[in-house]
């Protein structure tokens, strides 16, 4: 198959209409998943190198990028999103399984959609994706929640002074919370520098996320337990609160696709000790009042991922753990040439 150019297209699905970027029509599906406030451009390099391989599909996500606004229904876990691909797929007329590749929150959404159909995924790729006991909140191995109400979770989480600069439009560098300062410090190791121009379009795609309580963070509810918020039932950040959203299933699915399970070494926003997780902030002090370790620890998110990943490999399905090191939460991006090293070996099966 010769390379293809990617092109760009709102897709009418029955639910709502997705902005797509694809390219390769004609080869094997591969679909790529975005993570949180982002848009299907961060996987642009990645459609580049597989044109020529495979049918690269690479949607924005509801209440992301340039995909028709839609509200998210939290109480539902990640299932607006796993029916969103589904309904995409059979636009598109794709019936047979995909390869499947989410990154953050994509890989979320990618273990939502790979248990409700298993059979439609022929390869499961993870980067960097949160626990599969949901985001915040939960000690242990097994995800047990720190407090009933799953205090420590949800919208509250989301710091209002990233919402307030999305929403402004904020471009520039002068605050710590401006999107692009995030960027550079929280998505990808701070070492890592982009090209301009690229920087420059990552950062209009955080600013098109859809700012308000149905879609990024959503909705918020007191707590009379440490830090005092709980989630609320509306948006994208309760949906993958540990109330809501169970992954832990994935260990049962049948059949099995293989899994490639890729991440950064320095990841600040998924690890055993993330700075996105409120018992790191509060030991830190940015947080007050924090109750202490024994009441609220971190969440050992990756710690959880790998117990789940082990289930599924001792029911025989095959796991395959790979660790960038001196790198951040976008391995994909800060290391390209390895990473599309990796993904075509996932497409030969290897």
């Amino acid at each position: 198959m010769s390379p293809a150019i990617a092109s760009e297209e709102l897709v009418s699905t029955g639910r709502l209409r997705t902005f797509v970027r694809s390219a390769g029509r004609g080869g094997p599906p591969l679909l790529l998943l975005h993570g949180n406030v982002s848009s299907s451009i961060f996987w642009s390099e990645t459609i580049a190198a597989m044109a020529g391989e495979a049918w690269v599909i690479a949607p924005d996500l509801r209440g992301f990028g340039q995909t028709e606004p839609a509200p998210v229904d939290a109480t539902r876990g990640l299932r607006d999103f796993s029916d969103d691909l589904r309904a995409l797929l059979q636009a598109l007329e794709i019936e047979g399984p995909v390869h499947l590749v989410g990154w953050s929150l994509g890989g979320s959404i990618a273990m939502r959609y790979a248990i409700d159909r298993p059979r439609s995924v022929a390869s499961l790729t993870l980067i960097a994706p949160g626990s599969p006991y949901g985001f915040g909140g939960t000690r242990g191995l097994d995800g047990t929640p720190v407090h009933p109400d799953y205090a420590g979770s949800g919208a509250g989480l989301t710091n209002p002074e990233l919402c307030r600069a999305i929403a402004s439009g904020d471009r520039g560098e002068g605050s710590p919370t401006s999107p692009r300062n995030v960027l550079r410090t929280l998505y990808f190791d701070p070492s890592f520098s982009l090209p301009p121009a690229l920087e420059d379009a990552l950062v209009e795609a955080m600013l098109a996320t859809v700012i308000g309580e149905g879609n990024y963070p959503g909705d918020r509810r007191s707590s009379p337990h440490w830090p005092y918020f709980a989630p609320g039932d509306r948006g994208v950040s309760n949906a993958v609160s540990p109330k809501y959203c169970d992954l832990t299933a994935l260990a049962a699915i049948d059949p099995q696709p293989p899994i490639l399970w890729l991440r950064g070494g320095d990841d600040r926003l998924v690890g055993d000790r993330a700075l996105s997780d409120c018992g790191v902030l509060g030991e830190l002090g940015l947080i007050p009042g924090w109750p202490g370790v024994q009441v609220f620890p971190a969440q050992p998110m990756v710690s959880q991922t790998r117990a789940v990943l082990e289930r599924y490999r001792e029911r025989g399905g095959a796991v395959r753990e790979v660790v960038f090191e001196g790198c951040g939460h976008g391995p994909h991006i800060e290391r390209p040439q390895r990473w599309i090293e990796l993904l075509r070996g996932v497409l030969r099966g290897g």
